[in-house]
């Protein structure tokens, strides 16, 4: 089976026109140097030696506002990876940048670089939220952006966060509807995090802002991830990627971070979907053994860490036993055994049940 490689290739803050409230890129990329195209080329390099044969391999600008760079530095950066990507040694090219730094000139620009995706750091699409997070641009200017890039043939990527001034649960699940009608190629989803050395951290310490704590964090993604599932939209990432210094005590001072945040997101909507499903069906559960067949890489996020759904069900519901077996069955579906009982659940159907009993969809 062919394997996925991102080369990543930061250039902190170079081209960013804004500062955001939450933003050091310094920080969050480890680096504070200007990228040229000779570290492109030795990055790329470093990274292919350690690839195995026949791997899908993509180089992807992260880490300030890529379209922002002047035109000229764009070239001389992209003009690396493109020849990397003629020679067939890798087989994409992806970028990160802001939605108004985006037009038909700089587009046309990326498609003689054989750029394949851009991504756009969007947030959120209330306009309150971007204001109060000093976003510069508007809910208006996403919309023309992704248009654009959809029409020039990119693959559109959408980054959202969770818990920015003036954002509530209600607005990032507007957020995320908005993306949906958007059909993006991929979504990443942030919850902000207090980073040091960022106006946030002084509105923070100020008591002018409070962080989404880590349990509406967690509740709120898993119904986020729901609703991408539901309407086969990937989602890439969620939770900012732990560094050396990305860490709690370290370059975070406060916030929702944990290293397997995703993995919590997942074992959380397996707890919410059975319990759901043994609530609704009336499952006489108790002093019965419970039996889940399940595809292997849904084996971690149904037990939970440390076991922890699995405590959760036979405290919850009684049951005496309950064992998790891999087999050969679809990613989006499990089986369930209690004593004579079976029944091969479709995940995905019984989210849309999920959502519509708490009216969120």
């Amino acid at each position: 089976m062919s394997r996925h490689y991102i080369i990543p290739i930061f250039v902190p803050h170079y081209g960013c026109p804004h500062d955001c409230v939450f933003c050091n890129q310094k920080k969050i990329t480890g680096l504070s140097t200007n990228v040229t195209s000779i570290d492109v080329k030795n990055i790329i390099e470093e990274h292919l030696m350690t690839f195995k044969s026949d791997s899908t391999i993509e180089v992807a600008f992260y880490g300030g506002s890529f379209t922002a760079i002047d035109i000229n530095i764009q070239k001389e950066l992209l003009a690396i990876p493109h020849e990397y990507k003629i020679s067939g040694r890798i087989d994409g090219i992806r970028l990160s940048t802001r939605p108004d730094s985006i037009d038909e000139n700089i587009l046309k620009n990326l498609k003689d670089y054989s750029v394949d995706t851009i991504e756009l750091g969007v947030q959120s699409l209330d306009d309150f939220v971007l204001y109060k997070s000093g976003r510069g641009h508007t809910s208006e200017d996403v919309y023309k952006a992704a248009e654009l890039i959809k029409e020039f043939g990119f693959n559109l990527g959408l980054q959202m966060m969770i818990g920015l001034p003036g954002d509530t649960g209600e607005k990032a699940i507007d957020t995320c509807k908005k993306f949906i009608r958007l059909s993006p190629y991929c979504v990443r989803i942030y919850p902000t995090l207090v980073i040091k050395d960022t106006y946030l951290e002084k509105q923070f310490l100020t008591g002018d802002y409070f962080p989404i704590t880590f349990e509406e964090s967690i509740a709120l993604c898993s119904i986020l991830l729901m609703l991408y599932s539901i309407n086969n939209i990937d989602v890439i990432r969620i939770g900012l990627q732990p560094t050396e210094n990305i860490q709690l005590g370290k370059d975070v001072v406060a916030g929702p971070f944990h290293p397997a945040f995703r993995q919590i997101v997942e074992s959380n909507i397996f707890r919410l979907l059975l319990e759901y499903y043994f609530n609704i069906n009336n499952m006489d559960t108790n002093n019965k053994n419970l039996i889940i067949d399940s595809n292997s890489k849904n084996i971690s996020p149904i037990s939970g860490q440390k076991s922890s759904n699995i405590k959760y069900f036979i405290d919850r519901y009684g049951f005496n036993r309950i064992k998790i077996y891999t087999k050969e069955i679809d990613i989006n579906h499990i089986g369930i055994t209690i004593d004579e009982f079976y029944d091969k659940i479709n995940m995905k159907l019984l989210m849309i049940s999920y959502l519509k009993d708490n009216s969120i969809i």
